[in-house]
């Protein structure tokens, strides 16, 4: 995908020294890029890798001796991470999806496809579903009846939606995630063991052994614009309201959201999260992988909940929490200093004693 350095440096906001018309095909490393490559070293300490490539043109601090690197041309930015978000997007082949609609692709008639859709091939889009323009499907994905997705939708292998579920503009689903699955409801004839548990507090647990029945979950799931869901990403359906995942929201690798969670706008779930259901997280919230939360709980707005930490009561707006059961997360830093030092006070104890 050749690009000139004057036109990436156009699309990244960001002033470009030499040859602006110098033609890049690729981003490498530094130490892996041929003649017509751009070589990314956003950072002073990546410069001695330059030499051991053959990059021509590069990516590079605001402020570098590009000259002094022996290049012909260098973009210089600011901050690096938000420069290669913009030089990946320059050079993202994408899904490599013919234009139009897959002869084995099964599209009931009822279905609507937005003008400029790729629907790829095995792909299964049910009965008065909407899907908008310019959608990118790629193969084995299965959409159910009634369900609305926005414009401008990239969908990767074998993701799954569920029937009825609502979703915005620019959805980017990674391979095989799972959304509108039923929630994991079920309920006792009489009072469960569990119930008391909670109740009690695990003070009696009396109730005998009892048969599971099922509670059905005939809600949706209603997702914004511009979310991002990665790989086996499982999104379950209300029980009876709908599970929302707000506008701007990314959701990492293997994050769970149960039956009835709401996700505010611009929240980051990395991997392996799981929220159980009914538990409400406010906008640009941030949960590290493997954090975890209980349900029926209120996560404040901009919270930071770091990896690994177990939320079993309400966190308030703005708090940085970790560890498990979660503290603020000072105080997990502390409690931890003073288990490490555990073992030699008790030493200290016993030569006493």
């Amino acid at each position: 995908m050749p690009i000139t350095i004057a036109d990436l440096a156009a699309s990244l906001n960001a002033p470009y020294a030499g040859d602006g018309s110098l033609i890049v095909q690729a981003a490498r490393e530094p130490q892996d890029a041929g003649e017509g490559d751009l070589a990314l070293a956003m950072d002073p300490h990546f410069a001695d890798n330059i030499a051991k490539g053959k990059a021509q043109a590069a990516v590079l601090w605001e402020g570098a001796d590009w000259q002094g690197l022996g290049l012909k041309a260098a973009i210089l930015v600011k901050r690096a991470r938000l420069a290669m978000a913009g030089v990946t997007a320059a050079f993202d082949h994408g899904l490599g999806l013919e234009p139009g609609i897959h002869p084995t692709a099964v599209i009931h008639d009822t279905a609507e496809i937005g003008e400029g859709a790729a629907i790829g091939p095995l792909v299964v889009i049910g009965k008065g579903a909407k899907i908008g323009r310019n959608a990118r499907i790629a193969q084995h994905v299965s959409i159910g009846a009634g369900v609305t997705i926005g414009d401008d939708a990239l969908i990767h292998p074998g993701v799954k939606i569920g029937a009825k579920a609502t979703i915005g503009d620019r959805l980017i689903a990674q391979p095989g995630g799972v959304i509108g699955a039923d929630g994991f409801s079920f309920v006792t004839q009489e009072k469960s063991a569990v119930e008391e548990a909670r109740e009690s507090l695990g003070e009696t647990v009396e109730a005998a052994g009892q048969a599971w029945m099922r509670i059905a979950s005939i809600g949706s799931v209603v997702i914004g614009d511009d979310v991002e869901l990665g790989a086996n990403v499982t999104i379950d359906q209300g029980t009876i309201r709908a599970t929302r995942i707000g506008n701007g929201t990314k959701l990492d690798n293997q994050v769970h959201i149960g039956h009835n969670v709401v996700v505010g706008n611009h929240c980051l779930l990395c991997g392996q999260v799981g929220i159980a259901g009914s538990t409400v997280i406010g906008d640009y919230c941030v949960m590290g992988g493997q954090a975890g939360a209980a349900d029926n709980l209120t996560i404040g707005q901009g919270a930071i909940i770091g990896a690994g930490t177990g939320v079993l009561s309400n966190v308030p707006k703005g708090k940085a929490m970790m560890g498990y059961p979660a503290v603020a997360m000072q105080t997990h830093v502390e409690m931890y200093k003073a288990l490490r030092r555990l073992p030699r006070v008790l030493s200290k104890l016993r030569e006493k004693g």
